[in-house]
């Protein structure tokens, strides 16, 4: 059974020592980190192998480590673990290759979920009241401050300060949970 929390929710229970948000979490990726392993090493057992290991390491590590999203760090785990194992064995020519392949779709994964969540972030702000759109465009996206916002637009600077604050609430609220790490950092909080 599937539920609604995020991932992240998922990871405070996990590090209160949850057993089945651990359950739910490993569900929730285990297949699709075994298909990425194979996709790099194409072999079966090893895969298994390595995303067994990622989840113990995972579950292990669940009082001393402070993750802020959890699937890039799983996948990266992946990885680690895919890289550890070739420098273990034998490495072909054509694991180099396909590790390079699945490094670049990684990075354009990432990059789409980045411009998705632009995209998010527009509609929400495009949503907000006209005076409240104007001055958070202004403060964030022409990265002006409150000083030049205020100056312009003939205000107070407290008043700029009033529709940030209301504007950044709007977004919150709007913004999927487990996003709003990312919109922290876009948004400069």
């Amino acid at each position: 059974m599937k539920s609604d929390r995020t991932d992240l929710e998922l990871w405070q229970m996990i590090a209160q020592d949850d057993a089945a948000a651990f359950e739910e979490l490993y569900n929730r990726y285990s297949k699709g980190l075994f298909v990425y392993a194979l996709n790099i090493f194409k072999k079966k057992e090893a895969c298994e192998d390595i995303v067994q290991n990622v989840f113990i390491d995972f579950w292990s590590k669940r009082k001393t480590v402070n993750i802020v999203s959890v699937k890039p760090y799983l996948f990266q785990s992946v990885k680690f673990q895919v890289f550890k194992h070739m420098r273990d064995t034998k490495i072909s020519d054509e694991d180099l290759t396909r590790l390079n392949i699945v490094d670049v779709s990684v990075d354009i994964l990432q990059k789409l979920e980045f411009e998705e969540l632009e995209e998010l972030i527009k509609d929400v702000v495009s949503s907000l009241p006209p005076r409240c759109q104007e001055i958070f465009v202004m403060s964030r996206f022409q990265n002006k401050s409150n000083q030049e916002i205020a100056i312009e637009l003939k205000i107070s600077m407290q008043a700029v300060k009033n529709q940030i604050s209301k504007a950044l609430k709007s977004l919150k609220q709007e913004l999927h949970p487990h996003k709003i790490a990312a919109l922290a950092l876009l948004l400069e909080l």
